[in-house]
């Protein structure tokens, strides 16, 4: 899939869970709504007498995760920016989400201020399947964070890691290799390897 259809898993599910850091660097998360999915950006509001704001304000790094009722996950992180010409947002927000003039009706909306997140990198984990599914994207080509394990040539090729792999996704080979699209991350197989041969991956 491309980076548009798994942004929009997380505008399908609307209420998703979403991380801030404050001034104090005490993690705060809340639930808001994903209100425009464009062009590999993810665009919401919130209103500027909130905490979120001055967080956002303050640190805009953001975590966004959402499941949808067939479970698959899609996460984001990346950076939230304030948009300029703040109305046409908000206008533009209200049109396609029209359910939001009843929390804030008539002129009232332009207490929030709209924002988008324009580069990141986020991850798509479908646990409907087996073994799973997960991909990793990059929003506007924001460079990716490889995450995982990897097995290097000191490698022995005894086994044991694919032996204790829960999603059965370590092949035999020279080395041993694990596929990455099917791994849980677990680390299983780290702490199982007699010659410490697996290591974790490095970004690029």
């Amino acid at each position: 899939m491309e980076t548009n259809n798994y942004l929009q898993i997380l505008r399908d599910v609307k209420d998703v869970a979403f991380a801030t850091v404050d001034a104090n660097g005490i993690p705060h998360v809340r639930i808001i709504d994903i209100m425009i999915v464009e062009n590999e950006k993810i665009y919401f509001c919130t209103s500027r007498g909130k905490d979120f704001h001055q967080q956002l304000l303050h640190n805009n790094h953001v975590a966004i995760t959402g499941m949808n009722k067939n479970y698959q996950m899609v996460r984001v992180s990346g950076q939230a920016q304030r948009l300029e010409n703040n109305a046409y947002w908000i206008d533009r927000i209200f049109e396609e989400n029209p359910s939001m003039n009843d929390v804030y009706p008539g002129k009232s909306r332009y207490i929030l201020d709209a924002f988008v997140i324009e580069e990141g990198e986020g991850e798509f984990f479908d646990l409907s399947v087996s073994p799973i599914n997960r991909y990793s994207f990059s929003l506007n080509k924001k460079p990716i964070t490889l995450k995982g394990f990897a097995i290097s040539d000191a490698c022995i090729g005894c086994g044991k890691c694919m032996r204790n792999c829960p999603q059965q996704c370590i092949v035999e080979g020279k080395p041993y290799e694990i596929i990455q699209e099917h791994c849980l991350h677990c680390g299983l197989c780290d702490e199982n390897c007699p010659v410490k041969a697996i290591q974790r991956r490095k970004t690029i």
